[in-house]
């Protein structure tokens, strides 16, 4: 059995975070493509057909890896860093946005973990990273986010990246959470995951958090964020389109002047 190769790691920063991994000689960290910051000098970088662990077998296999990534919206290339010298060295990788880093030693979490699609940041070279359909129909119909996740399998470390603050839940058996679809970054294998109808006419049509939210039973841990990027750029969308609500014509003009908008 081969295991993924143990890095060592170090996370800097408060909002804005990155993750300084060390590598010993011939270690090797995976990372998306966009999400590299720096790497010192004897660190080789090579772009490569899926993720690069050996569970892909062939070259069909790796097709067929790297086109389900393509369901997730990621490429069908990642960057491979190996450190080719003959001593430590660190190459580091950014968060895209204002949020938290999280790391997960798969080993401890028995093997896998399934997170959402745009949350993967970089890992140890064979962690395998795939997808992960939820297979009940209510979810899949309904699921929105949820629908199509990445999962990430292997005995090694992993990062993901979330917007805002972010929130770790270890979950009891039988216990159960009610989430907005979008707020869930990761969890563990054994955690149930489900859609629910928020219910009531009222709820339904002026609640404004859409009529499904998802439901994670125990046991199991879960990690949520405070704030997905999707409801980020819905805001700042509608902040550059409309004219504010809160205001009227004319205090409305009068405060895109004060602000400089006009």
């Amino acid at each position: 059995m081969i295991s993924n190769h143990e890095i060592d790691y170090r996370i800097y920063g408060e909002e804005m975070q990155c993750v300084e991994v060390e590598l010993d000689p011939q270690e090797t960290v995976v990372a998306e493509s966009g999400s590299f910051m720096m790497m010192e000098d004897g660190i080789q970088m090579e772009t490569i057909f899926g993720d690069g662990s050996k569970k892909q077998g062939g070259f069909f296999s790796k097709l067929v890896g790297a086109g389900k990534r393509m369901l997730t919206g990621e490429s069908l290339f990642m960057t491979a860093f190996t450190n080719v010298g003959h001593t430590k060295k660190t190459v580091s990788f950014a968060a895209p946005y204002a949020g938290k880093i999280i790391p997960l030693d798969l080993s401890l979490m028995g093997g896998k973990v399934i997170c959402q699609k745009d949350a993967f940041l970089c890992a140890a070279k064979g962690v395998t990273i795939g997808i992960e359909f939820q297979r009940k129909l209510g979810t899949g119909l309904f699921g929105g986010e949820g629908f199509i996740m990445q999962k990430l399998e292997g005995d090694g470390m992993a990062f993901v990246h979330a917007g805002g603050y972010i929130l770790e839940k270890q979950l009891a058996p039988g216990e159960v959470l009610k989430v907005d679809t979008g707020c869930i970054v990761a969890y563990t294998q054994e955690v149930d995951y489900d859609i629910q109808f928020v219910g009531g006419i009222k709820n339904s049509i002026f609640g404004g958090e859409g009529l499904f939210f998802a439901t994670l039973r125990g046991p199991g841990k879960v990690w949520l964020q405070t704030l997905p990027v999707s409801r980020l750029a819905a805001r700042i969308l509608e902040y550059g389109t409309y004219k504010r609500k809160e205001e009227g014509s004319i205090l409305g003009g009068l405060g895109n002047l004060l602000d400089g908008d006009s």
